[in-house]
């Protein structure tokens, strides 16, 4: 039987057409204005495709015509002036419409063209778009008015429709190492509308959740980066194919992270002032977060494993490799990628998973009737040839800790609780300016959202706490400490502030995120009453009648050290 065709825009390294072509689909080109794609998609699927922008589509409807005509159109649009993740959401979202109108516009063409044979569409995106595109597009809304006339159809009709043709999907629910999500839009052509494929995991009937694949099954499954060069044959965790272990690309090689980098991840993600804690490192037990473009170890989103090998502070956790990261994507152990490592990484980032994109092939092959196949199609040997292999085999040497810029802004929180933080600064959280003077502030935060009020407090204040705090159990010892050896080893503002671009501590003085990382560990040593005390003989926190005993402690410390910095 003559396979279904697939012609795929924005195709990245071809996850979208991968799972497709495991389905026994025929791709016969993929469209990209990155190079690195381009080149990517035609050594795993043996094409000849060439850099192209998809917005020349936008204003030839003789391209569109000219291209290929096919069952099967798919399209993932890039996501990132979408992603919420990108400038806080604030990014601009013109060039992310445009190019999804212009997809939309293609799709249209094909679709609504005399003796049209397509079959199916499918577009990928990240679920925040939903909020910019519209429910539903007519011919003109596409520049297709003209195009419409000369095929004697109303440019006010409908050409398409995502309103009820759209669905946000989570790619743990077809077999994915990873629970991403994202929209799927499109239509099964026959039947006018979207058809979702059934989740692979079903509930387990002993605790009502669902099984979902978990990063320390993947890990299990393939060896780790460390593991010394050998002949052994390796299996892929998803799909029954067997390698030599000295043919996985991409794997072998040292992703250890500075200590520095680490502890920032660490405490935003545990930590953080107004968001959610995460894991640290990640929870094996479940599903990865999703894996994003950019490789980065210093932030909230960061992906981090321990490390296998023993280590303390430089190298001590690490990050998944580019092999890992396209495992939790979906790629066969053979995908191969090209380019250096952070266009690698980027390629497999931006891709979509290849599980999520069989699923739906799959599904097209039930409406239509068409026989699924036995096996799924899949290179079985990697094309090793022209290919930039990052592995090497290398521990890496830490001698270039990464610096903070000049003047970087510094916020940091000992604990959160009772929706409390108590912040040390080298900014005016409030009014979000630095001071002309380099000060340093103490600040408490209430609530785990913006908007909350915010109470500074002045220098000095600390004093008024001592009698408060040696009213509770361990009070008198956290004074003791605070107030013999804790104290000398805090600069003043300028001596922390270079401390703090510099990223470490000297033998004289403490840097800041050691230092308020120091209250936390302190706080957490002395075991205090997991208590909410009234306030009644003074008023410290104002906008709450009861407030946990450890921020008393908090604060005191805290209050302490940008007294000390400020030279008062």
């Amino acid at each position: 039987m003559k396979k279904l065709r697939v012609i795929d825009f924005f195709c990245g390294a071809g996850g979208f057409s991968e799972g497709f072509r495991q389905m026994g689909y025929e791709i016969i080109y993929g469209f990209d204005h990155w190079k690195p794609a381009v080149e990517t998609f035609n050594h795993n699927f043996n094409l000849n495709c060439e850099v192209k922008n998809i917005l020349d589509f936008k204003g030839s409807i003789v391209e569109i015509e000219n291209l290929s005509n096919t069952e099967i159109i798919i399209g993932s649009p890039p996501c990132v002036s979408f992603s919420s993740s990108n400038k806080s959401g604030n990014a601009d979202k013109s060039l992310g419409v445009e190019l999804t109108e212009t997809f939309l516009r293609i799709v249209a063409v094909k679709k609504h063209q005399p003796n049209s044979i397509l079959k199916a569409w499918f577009m990928e995106n990240v679920v925040n778009s939903k909020r910019y595109l519209q429910t539903a597009y007519t011919f003109k809304d596409l520049g297709l008015t003209e195009w419409a006339n000369k095929n004697r159809i109303s440019p006010s009709n409908i050409a398409i429709d995502l309103y009820e043709n759209s669905a946000i999907i989570n790619s743990a629910d077809y077999g994915s190492f990873q629970a991403r999500k994202r929209v799927i839009s499109g239509e099964i052509i026959k039947k006018g509308k979207l058809i979702l494929p059934i989740a692979l995991n079903s509930k387990d009937g002993l605790d009502g959740k669902k099984k979902y694949l978990s990063i320390g099954k993947m890990k299990e499954n393939i060896p780790h980066p460390f593991t010394k060069l050998s002949d052994r044959i390796i299996s892929d965790p998803q799909y029954q194919i067997s390698i030599l272990q000295n043919q996985l690309t991409d794997h072998f090689y040292d992703t250890g992270i500075y200590k520095v980098e680490w502890k920032f991840s660490k405490y935003w993600k545990i930590n953080h002032p107004f968001m959610g804690k995460m894991s640290f490192p990640e929870n094996e037990d479940k599903p990865s977060r999703t894996i994003t473009a950019t490789k980065i170890a210093n932030s909230r989103e960061s992906i981090i494993y321990k490390s296998e090998i023993k280590r303390i502070g430089d190298g001590e956790y690490r990050l998944p490799t580019v092999r890992e990261a396209a495992v939790i994507m979906g790629f066969p152990i053979t995908f191969q990628f090209i380019g250096a490592e952070n266009n690698k990484w980027r390629l497999v980032g931006n891709a979509v998973c290849c599980s999520v994109s069989r699923a739906f092939a799959k599904v097209v092959l039930v409406e239509y009737q068409i026989p699924i196949p036995n096996s799924l199609e899949i290179n079985r040997k990697p094309k090793i040839k022209g290919v930039i292999n990052l592995n090497n085999f290398k521990l890496r040497l830490f001698n270039k800790s990464p610096i903070k810029n000049k003047d970087s802004r510094f916020r940091r929180h000992a604990i959160k609780d009772g929706n409390l933080t108590v912040t040390l600064s080298n900014y005016d959280i409030e009014k979000n300016t630095k001071s002309a003077e380099g000060k340093w502030f103490t600040s408490i935060q209430y609530g785990t959202g913006k908007g909350f009020p915010i109470q500074k407090i002045n220098d000095m204040y600390y004093k008024n706490l001592e009698e408060i705090i040696k009213e509770f159990k361990g009070g008198k010892e956290f004074l003791k400490f605070i107030n013999n050896g804790f104290s000398e080893k805090i600069g003043d503002a300028k001596e922390l502030q270079k401390l703090y671009e510099l990223q470490k501590s000297t033998n004289k003085y403490t840097e800041p995120t050691e230092i308020v990382d120091s209250v936390h560990e302190l706080i957490d040593k002395l075991h205090l009453e997991n208590v909410e005390v009234e306030q009644k003989k003074l008023k410290v926190f104002k906008h709450k009648e009861k407030v946990p005993v450890k921020q008393f402690f908090a604060l005191y410390a805290i209050n302490k050290i940008s007294t000390i910095a400020n030279g008062n």
